[in-house]
């Protein structure tokens, strides 16, 4: 019973515990916000991967593979694949419709060709177009309030079918920062530029103009073809990387600016009846990738093992019609067949060690945590000589007393723990709206810290009358503090704000905010067991304290 009694004593009675309690809940916090954001930025490396490219990935860069309806009909009678669809990627240059005049800015820019609604069906296509009609998540100064719904619908119609309902034209659909006209705002909602007069660079009201670059097949360089198209909508994916450098166009187009599209094949040496070179077969259109989506529950790999399986007897059945262009080798070193984490692992390797490596340095804070409370628990003990030596002469044993330091080191430990976590899940959960207002710091704030340093400084004058040290050094410390804290936040309100998560940098749009459970489970035994680890010499010095001296002790 005395165990309970002393240790509630020990830690109600005095600020020093609580302060341990402090500094093990920050130690607690910071481990899980760390880790958290990196783990959060894992996963949507992962996620996005999957969500952009599909399950897995047979591709054949610039030449392309022959027959790719065959194959991808194949694939789709796989129990284990979901849908299929090809597409052509290239790099090319984009001539924007800005700034006004007749000079335009360029963009370097990697185009995909696809078949929208195949793709739609192996990708969230469907879900990333941006301009759409309003939904009440919507905020209230999002800019898609301001447009018509008719104009916001038929741009999203547009996006879907890659073409333009009024002209009946190819269209194309860009990354939502492929364009510099587009600015993120505060609750995280794009607004395109206003222009001088009065209108605003909103994509879907311009055309532009892509001209891919040269690429070699063999000794043949083939050359570029410009296609002017009018922007039908942008696709937003959260992936700042795919974002500002992406854009979609029709695949049937992309096949034909690259020289991809089905042609003739003649023999030079034969001659037909009007002296032409014969036409001796037909060069099939090509596609320089088919993404496979996996059936739900089917493990990426498994999949990979199967396309390969079909790949295998696509090819073989070409072989055996004696077809004119047979499909390249992928274990030849021409296809290459692997699923989305294969596709991005010089990406993805390098993050998951980062990971690791920031979980490894973030977790010493474990032995600041045992050093505090060692230190405090020591001093406690010291202090305390002669009430152990009055609990052991009248029969508290060696391990009881023990038990009383291990008890409030076990409170210490939970209680930052949790006060800890508690933290961290507020930083986390909000850690977008902190580094909106460190970019746009609210003045409002500066305001309140310099208030509360006048009434600090009225505290410390009031209390401090009498001269004692105390109130004036902390009143002091406080007041500074304050000051500084008011001062800094008009600093970066002056210079516009501080951007900690640039998204050219950090890769994706918005930092991750979910807590990451299992880090945050094993950060809170941590915590605990370090913090009875450092209890734990001071228990062992006061259940060895001599009952006789430690009555003597002064």
């Amino acid at each position: 019973m005395y165990h309970a009694l002393l240790a509630n004593r020990y830690l109600t009675s005095r600020v020093i515990p609580m302060v341990a309690v402090g500094a093990v809940a920050l130690c607690v916090a910071l481990v899980i916000i760390v880790v958290s954001v990196m783990t959060g930025f894992l996963d949507m490396v992962r996620s996005s991967g999957r969500t952009l490219m599909g399950d897995v990935i047979v591709a054949y860069p610039v030449n392309g593979i022959p027959h790719y309806e065959r194959l991808i009909a194949r694939i789709e009678a796989l129990p284990e694949a979901e849908a299929a669809t090809a597409v052509v990627d290239g790099w090319g240059l984009l001539r924007m419709p800005y700034p006004a005049g007749a000079r335009k800015d360029s963009k370097a820019v990697q185009f995909w060709a696809i078949e929208p609604a195949g793709f739609a069906r192996v990708t969230g296509y469907d879900d990333t177009l941006y301009w759409r009609p309003p939904t009440d998540e919507m905020s209230e100064t999002d800019f898609r309030r301001d447009l018509p719904s008719e104009v916001l619908e038929q741009a999203l119609q547009d996006g879907r079918t890659l073409g333009n309902s009024r002209s009946g034209k190819p269209g194309i659909v860009l990354g939502i920062h492929v364009s510099i006209g587009n600015e993120r705002q505060s609750d995280g909602s794009i607004r395109p530029i206003r222009r001088q007069r009065g209108d605003s660079w909103w994509m879907p009201h311009f055309r532009v103009t892509l001209t891919p670059q040269p690429t070699a097949r063999g000794a043949v360089v083939v050359d570029p073809k410009s296609v002017i198209f009018p922007v039908v909508n942008e696709f937003f994916s959260g992936v700042y990387l795919i974002d500002e450098s992406r854009v979609m166009i029709p695949l049937d187009v992309g096949q034909e600016m690259l020289h991809l599209n089905e042609g003739q094949i003649v023999d030079e040496e034969q001659l037909d009846d009007l002296g032409m070179p014969k036409v001796i077969g037909i060069d099939p259109a090509r596609a320089t990738m088919v993404l496979v989506r996996a059936v739900e529950g089917v493990d990426a790999t498994a999949l990979r093992r199967q396309v390969e399986t079909a790949y295998d007897a696509f090819q073989q059945e070409l072989f055996d019609e004696g077809a004119l262009v047979p499909p390249p080798s992928y274990l030849s070193g021409g296809v290459s067949i692997k699923t989305w984490a294969e596709q991005q692992a010089k990406f993805i390797e390098p993050i998951e060690k980062e990971r690791e490596l920031m979980r490894t340095l973030f977790s010493l804070v474990y032995l600041v945590c045992a050093g505090l409370v060692l230190s405090i628990f020591w001093a406690i003990v010291y202090e305390k000589t002669r009430d152990i030596g009055i609990l052991r002469s009248i029969g508290a044993s060696r391990l009881g007393i023990s038990w009383i330091f291990l008890r409030y080191g076990l409170v210490i430990g939970v209680g930052g723990a949790v006060f800890g976590l508690g933290l961290a899940y507020l930083i986390v959960r909000n850690i977008n709206t902190i580094h909106s207002a460190l970019g746009d710091p609210p003045v409002w704030l500066a305001i309140i810290m310099l208030a509360l340093a006048l009434l600090a400084i009225g505290l410390t004058v009031y209390y401090g009358r009498r001269g004692d040290l105390m109130p004036i050094t902390l009143g002091s410390l406080v007041t500074i503090t304050l000051i500084g804290a008011g001062a800094g936040i008009l600093i970066l309100k002056d210079r516009g704000g501080v951007v900690m998560w640039d998204p050219a940098v950090y890769y994706f749009s918005e930092i991750p905010n979910e807590v990451d459970r299992q880090a945050a489970v094993i950060t809170m035994i941590g915590a605990v067991l370090f913090s009875l680890i450092g209890a734990f010499l001071p228990a062992a010095k006061a259940a060895d304290v001599d009952p006789v001296k430690a009555l003597r002790y002064e």
